[in-house]
């Protein structure tokens, strides 16, 4: 009985904690301003974050390679127009975030 009780705490723990990050990588995006550029699922000054997912779904180092494009900058990944580097003032944590967000969305 107390390891069905453990299994059910530990997935209901899994599932609230994908919630909270999934809030937190939305209130980082919209924070970061990154909204002035990128829209969910329309190409505006930038690419839609549903392609962004898509085209990184099966990349492994996905996570790794866009914290650095959104930190540094960068242009070619989605045409001509470059991403300038974010400020100094968000975080790595932030960054981390928004992108783990960004790569979850489909």
């Amino acid at each position: 009985m107390k390891v069905r009780t453990l299994i059910a705490l530990t997935a209901a723990l899994v599932v609230s904690s994908t919630a909270f990050a999934s809030e937190d990588g939305a209130a980082a995006f919209k924070k970061a301003n990154c909204g002035t550029c990128h829209v969910l699922d329309r190409k505006s000054v930038g690419p839609a974050l549903k392609d962004i997912a898509a085209k990184y779904k099966a990349d492994a180092g996905a996570q790794a390679k866009l914290e650095a494009k959104v930190r540094s900058g960068g242009s070619g990944s989605f045409g001509t127009m470059p991403m300038p580097a974010t400020a100094k003032s968000v975080s790595d944590d932030s960054i981390k975030t928004v992108v783990t967000w960004i790569l979850s969305q489909k």
